[in-house]
């Protein structure tokens, strides 16, 4: 009885290990000082500070991010070095809050490193710890890291050639001019990629450019599966928009799936701008042909 038991043990402890392989799932993509990374639907950057792990250095650091001496402050016990972590909540719609988690670590230098997790509805302490660990540790794999000038894309698990005119304008978000944009995440679970989805499609909703003037579910092959998409077309006629003046652009198409491809939970948005080099055909720009097809 004693064995089973400690066997029973020993496999769920490597189906928990695997079940969180934050490896797995994520992407790196140094710029300047900082360095970006995307995982389960959050926006994570990390930089060092040259200050002290002490109240002078703190309070320079804490300034730069908005702490305030209100703030609560608390050490995670599962980081490996000490440190402070802060929690700010915030509103960001009618439909949602967005999470802004700090970990301010003393690192192996003695002096100061910033990750800093955001992300829209619920959050995840344990992939949290388990990143900033790998981060003042030093051991995230080259593999996991993406090239600023891109020419193809590692889309979870299968490579896409995007040609010499694409770029980052996040990591893990691809402009293509005149050929579409896609952002992507690659999630623990597939509830959370279909929570990121809707937490983007409130996003889209709550922007004041312009409103949405149609929104549907359409029947979609992505990634070789069949699945739905919600499809909403956003709408800027009428409305001075930055974003619609430089592309020159009157509405976008944005295409929302969640889906398990290859073993792995995405979310992805697509969109294109009515004004792109749609083909006739497909219905589609080039970058998005490379994802799906509408049937």
């Amino acid at each position: 009885m004693k064995l089973i038991h400690l066997l029973f043990l020993f496999i769920f402890s490597i189906s928990s290990a695997q079940e969180n392989n934050i490896l797995s799932r994520l992407y790196v993509l140094p710029n300047g000082t900082k360095i970006w990374y995307n995982i389960d639907g959050y926006s994570v950057t990390s930089e060092n500070f040259n200050y002290s792990f002490d109240e002078k250095g703190l309070k320079k650091v804490f300034r730069k991010h908005s702490i305030e001496d209100t703030d609560v402050k608390t050490k995670d016990d599962h980081i490996v070095y000490n440190n402070l972590y802060v929690s700010k909540p915030q509103k960001v719609n009618d439909y949602q809050s967005q999470n802004s988690n700090y970990y301010f670590v003393e690192n192996s230098n003695k002096t100061i490193d910033v990750i800093w997790f955001i992300k829209n509805g619920k959050t995840d302490k344990d992939t949290e710890e388990k990143l900033v660990n790998a981060i003042v540790e030093n051991k995230i794999p080259k593999e996991n890291y993406v090239p600023m000038k891109i020419n193809a894309i590692n889309f979870a698990g299968r490579t896409i050639e995007l040609g010499n005119d694409c770029y980052w304008t996040f990591l893990n978000t691809v402009q293509c001019p005149y050929s579409g944009e896609m952002n992507w995440s690659v999630h623990k679970t597939l509830d959370d990629a279909k929570e990121t989805i809707e937490n983007q499609l409130n996003n889209t909703k709550s922007q004041k450019g312009g409103k949405v003037i149609s929104e549907e579910l359409v029947n979609i092959e992505f990634e070789g599966i069949t699945t739905k998409a919600k499809k909403v077309i956003y709408d800027f006629k009428g409305v001075t928009s930055a974003l619609a003046g430089m592309s020159g652009g009157k509405s976008l198409n944005i295409y929302y799936v969640a889906e398990n491809v290859r073993d792995k939970n995405i979310s992805c948005v697509m969109s294109f701008w009515n004004n792109d080099d749609i083909n006739p055909q497909t219905k589609l720009p080039a970058l998005l042909e490379k994802i799906i097809i509408l049937k």
